[in-house]
């Protein structure tokens, strides 16, 4: 799960950047696992064949390796089950105990471990008998990425009020945050100060000018930035207070190379993110009647047009590498002659946030974010492989990457479809199913359409499971347009997104597997089949509710 509105800015520009957790004890290792897989896994052709060469980094996969090994073991296999019977407690938590490994290093985009863990993917695809759904002929869908590193010393903050200027370099008192444009970014300077919450900026009309942001702070600064490119801001200076060990820090983070989705042909400009000491400034802004302090410890929000202090933000850049990071996709055919020229998507998002250098745990796993809606996808793909007949329709199981760092793979696979995008009917998305209550799930989107309506009416037919899907308990945070789903939505396909909220280990390293729920998320799994192969075998396409799709599909993705 991104981490907020900030994520989804971040897509649009091409540049990165709840309840109480329930707590399982880990299983052990799980020997009937390793039986009724061994004589099948052996026969995939994937595993030892990583799409990079390991070399010298051989140690740190070691403990990953021998879990992969455990897999190899040949023993007695019995038959499988198929359909929800085959959705397993102890295979989850053998899945994301490959997945969340230390040893995939937070599964960060790009990264060897990312293309280690779309490998693994693929693998679990191969074994139950689903087709390659990517590019020519293979698993994987590859996107383009290039990164770019700051030239501080070229790079600089000018602001002008008649016959006075200030000039803020990057090595001085000011350093980037987010976002290298291509040409320098001016425009008349917006102050927004005091009190101000996401309420406040949705009020605001930034669109042209340059915003001055002061807030005190215990204020979310960087998500409040985040929200004002939102509302057309071409850039945004974070004033505060600033020792000389925190610009230090911050210049040597801003050096660091910033990684971008690369689209072909012209990079799309980007709006930067800044901070700057706020003495830098202090003098030349009292001419307009502006003290930052009175601002910042305003009880109300404070808004002013200073259209009189013209600000320019000219940073220069060095282009570097070229890169790519993986789409996973396997697809089970349908069995409709017709209708199988139509699919439903199941997807999650395999990445995450990496290494959290400082710590002695640095590793972030992301147990519940996301590999849970991985290790979902894989045993969705399962259930639905080894039917005797599989349903009408298609299904694809796409695995993406980059949703951590703003939604990139999904947006690229809705934007460079290996299907016709018109034949997707519905997107299922799996993103946080591990933590939380252990009797409901979180289904976000339902009123948009009337999948919401399939929903309630598969959820009623199966009691038995003990797994309620709710509404949205957290409107206010725009999880719709923060996980992959909303590429989808913004290309016109119904979605609904199945998320058991954030927690305390939320983006932290102590997102670990012994703390996900597996008996939870195999009932949720099996709700999800249920839910998918009513789709898949329905005589019609799931339809927008009108509103909402003028809203979502033609009002350009706002909710």
């Amino acid at each position: 799960m991104a981490e907020g509105y900030e994520r989804r800015v971040g897509a649009r520009h091409g540049l990165e950047d709840s309840g109480k957790p329930s707590r399982q004890p880990a299983l052990g290792k799980q020997e009937g696992v390793v039986a009724r897989r061994s004589a099948e896994v052996v026969e995939s052709e994937t595993i030892g064949a990583f799409p990079f060469n390991l070399g010298s980094p051989m140690r740190t996969h070691t403990s990953l390796l021998s879990t992969v090994a455990l897999l190899l073991v040949v023993g007695c296999g019995a038959p499988r089950p198929s359909g929800p019977e085959s959705i397993l407690t102890e295979d989850i938590h053998q899945h994301l105990s490959v997945i969340a490994a230390d040893s995939m290093m937070g599964r960060y985009t790009p990264s060897p471990e990312l293309d280690l863990t779309a490998a693994y993917v693929a693998d679990q695809f191969k074994r139950v008998g689903l087709k390659p759904g990517g590019e020519n002929g293979t698993w994987f869908q590859r996107y383009p990425l290039t990164s770019s590193t700051l030239n501080p010393e070229t790079s600089a903050v000018t602001m002008v009020i008649g016959d006075s200027s200030v000039r803020i370099g990057l090595t001085g008192d000011a350093f980037n945050r987010f976002g290298i444009p291509g040409e320098p970014v001016s425009g008349p300077l917006l102050l927004v100060g005091g009190q101000v919450t996401a309420s406040t900026v949705a009020t605001i009309d930034a669109a042209g000018r340059i915003v001055l942001l002061v807030v005190d702070s215990t204020a979310p600064a960087t998500q409040l930035a985040f929200r004002l490119l939102g509302r057309g801001a071409n850039g945004i200076l974070i004033a505060t207070a600033l020792s000389e060990e925190e610009l230090e820090r911050g210049h040597q983070r801003q050096v660091r190379p910033q990684v971008a989705v690369d689209n072909g042909g012209p990079q799309r400009s980007v709006s930067p993110i800044l901070t700057i000491n706020e003495r830098a400034v202090a003098d030349l802004l009292r001419a307009v009647r502006v003290d930052l302090s009175v601002t910042r410890s305003a009880t109300r929000p404070v808004l002013r047009d200073l259209k009189q202090v013209t600000t320019t933000i000219a940073l220069e850049k060095t282009v570097g590498e070229s890169l790519t990071a993986p789409n996973t996709i396997g697809i089970l055919e349908g069995s409709d002659p017709v209708l199988k020229n139509e699919y439903l998507v199941y997807s999650a998002h395999m990445d995450h946030i990496g290494i959290r250098s400082g710590q002695a745990d640095s590793i972030s796993n992301g147990a519940d974010d996301d590999a849970s809606g991985t290790v979902g996808v894989i045993e969705l793909a399962e259930a639905f492989g080894r039917l005797p007949e599989p349903p009408k329709r298609s299904i694809i199981f796409l695995t993406v990457s980059g949703e951590e760092r703003g939604l990139w793979g999904s947006a690229w696979f809705a934007d460079h479809p290996t299907v016709p995008l018109d034949q997707i009917v519905a997107n299922i998305n799996i993103d946080m199913i591990g933590r939380n209550w252990p009797d409901s799930i979180v289904a976000i989107g339902k009123e948009h359409s009337d999948l919401g309506t399939t929903l309630a009416n598969v959820n009623a037919a199966h009691p038995d499971l003990g797994m309620t899907a709710i509404d949205d308990r957290w409107p206010e945070q725009n999880f719709y347009g923060r996980s992959d789903h909303f590429n989808f939505a913004r290309k016109g396909i119904p979605i609904l997104f199945f998320f058991n909220g954030v927690h305390e280990d939320y983006h932290q390293v102590t997102d670990e597997v012994d703390r996900i729920d597996t008996e939870k998320m195999t009932r949720i799994i099996r709700l999800l089949y249920y839910f998918g192969e009513e789709i898949a075998n329905a005589p019609a396409r799931p339809v927008w509710n009108p509103e909402s799709y003028q809203r979502i599909v033609e009002g350009n993705g706002s909710r």
